[in-house]
């Protein structure tokens, strides 16, 4: 059986890869989510077009937490001078290799450096880089389990960045809330699949009393009194 194709292989327009390509950078991104995590190849695509302000020699190739913060915070420093501006979500997503945020960076510094627009590109503000849209294209016997969607979706570096175990427990619990919210919904879609049973609720026969039928009611007893009334007299 052949799975979709993970999320860290697409995404990225062709006219973006493209531009990439043309700007003879020291290795070509071949995966997208890896090899933009740590900083290095935004501030050598930056420095194409302001050496002055991205030196790449200042820049390390490191992989580690700690030299990922150290060239990002380098290179927001050098962004303001220019008076550039990239989403700190997308950048954390980034540096965490979190599902869709270096595909969506790369594009918006294309648009930036490029100033082209590009269609279809998912704002960040309604991106939440799970790997919620990949799951969906699996088969339900393929899809993670709870655990394993807390795994995929709370990476270790993020751990590190914020050891609070405070701010871990709600991200895992969100994690978890979105993981049972879809497959709710999709229970209720695909009922026979999960072999669902209706409850009593289902089951029983819900009657509706016709309209105007208590209308009526009163009104035949109101009658009655008015004709009592009248033949009291």
């Amino acid at each position: 059986m052949s799975y979709p194709q993970s999320p860290k292989h697409r995404g990225v327009q062709r006219e973006v890869l493209k531009w990439l390509q043309s700007l003879e950078l020291s290795f070509y991104p071949n995966n997208v989510r890896r090899d933009f995590s740590n900083g290095y190849l935004v501030a050598e695509i930056f420095s194409c077009y302001y050496p002055r302000d991205f030196p790449v020699h200042s820049y390390d190739k490191g992989t580690s937490l700690c030299v990922k913060r150290r060239n990002w915070s380098q290179i927001e420093r050098s962004l303001q001078r220019q008076s550039l501006h990239l989403m700190k979500e997308v950048i954390d997503g980034t540096i965490h290799c979190k599902p869709g945020a270096a595909e969506l960076l790369v594009q918006h510094i294309y648009t930036i450096l490029t100033q082209r627009s590009i269609r279809n590109v998912q704002s960040p503000e309604t991106s939440d880089f799970t790997d919620r849209e990949y799951q969906g294209l699996l088969p339900t016997l393929a899809r993670s389990t709870a655990s394993q969607a807390i795994k995929n979706n709370l990476r270790t570096t993020e751990i590190m960045a914020e050891p609070d175990i405070t701010t871990n427990q709600r991200k895992a619990e969100s994690i978890l809330h979105m993981h049972l919210q879809h497959k709710s919904e999709e229970r209720a879609l695909n009922p026979g699949r999960f072999q669902v049973k209706p409850n009593l609720g289902h089951l029983a026969a819900r009657t509706s009393v016709p309209a105007g039928r208590g209308d009526v009611r009163s009104d035949s007893r109101s009658s009655r009194d008015v004709t009592s009334s009248t033949c009291q007299t």
